[in-house]
């Protein structure tokens, strides 16, 4: 049977599908000239580039049952590497983001964005995994959401830029959008682990508080 969870990873690898054409073709294209341009950032771009693929390519799997309870090592060995990926894409983004300032002149404000969003998904993804280190399977589940939630911040703002054609609205736009999918990243994670509670509550009767007085019935009059 089609889940709810699939539906929300079928949106998620179309979002990625895009961005990747969109944005990141330039990959397969060995004669792009921004290949010129990214070569002024270094090591620091392509080990950043290489962990986040990492993290993003890993995560899902960490949101299989029958992975988790068939393939165990398997689950254990791709989530540490999602923790790994995730510790060390965070700062080198700020960092790359801070070098952007001095290479393409752009402002502190990213740098201040790139920021936020590291620490973010630092939280997110140590509290996470200091759960599974304690064996606290649902906390862990919860806070890997958020973590995961995160980490998409990436493909979403240049999904929502791309679409919208706001990419070249200026920076303040883009600056705009991507604090927005941060904004929302958290609420939208837990609304995605609250959501069976969520739509209990919204289906089931309401009930009357204690102690609140029901409708006097009318009073009637004894006949003449």
């Amino acid at each position: 049977m089609i889940r709810g969870k699939h539906l929300v990873f079928a949106g998620i690898l179309g979002m990625t599908a895009y961005v990747l054409y969109h944005n990141e073709r330039f990959l397969i294209e060995p004669n792009n000239p921004i290949w010129g341009h990214y070569s002024k950032y270094g090591w620091w771009l392509l080990t950043h580039g290489v962990a986040g693929a990492c993290a993003l390519v890993l995560a899902p799997m960490q949101f299989s049952e029958r992975l988790r309870k068939r393939y165990t090592r398997l689950h254990r060995v791709s989530g540490r590497t999602y923790v790994v990926g995730a510790l060390v894409l965070a700062p080198l983004g700020a960092y790359v983001q801070y070098m952007a300032e001095g290479i393409d002149g752009a402002p502190r404000s990213f740098t201040i964005l790139a920021i936020v969003d590291a620490a973010m998904l630092w939280g997110t993804t140590l509290v996470a995994f200091t759960f599974a280190l304690r064996r606290r399977i649902t906390m862990h589940r919860l806070w890997m959401t958020r973590s995961y939630a995160v980490a998409l911040v990436f493909f979403e703002g240049r999904f929502i830029l791309g679409v919208t054609g706001w990419e070249a609205a200026g920076v303040e736009i883009v600056q705009a959008v991507i604090w927005a999918c941060l904004a929302f990243s958290v609420l939208v994670a837990d609304l995605i682990n609250d959501w069976h509670e969520i739509r209990l509550a919204a289906l089931a009767p309401a009930k009357v508080p204690i102690g609140a007085e029901r409708p006097a019935r009318a009073a009637v009059l004894p006949s003449a």
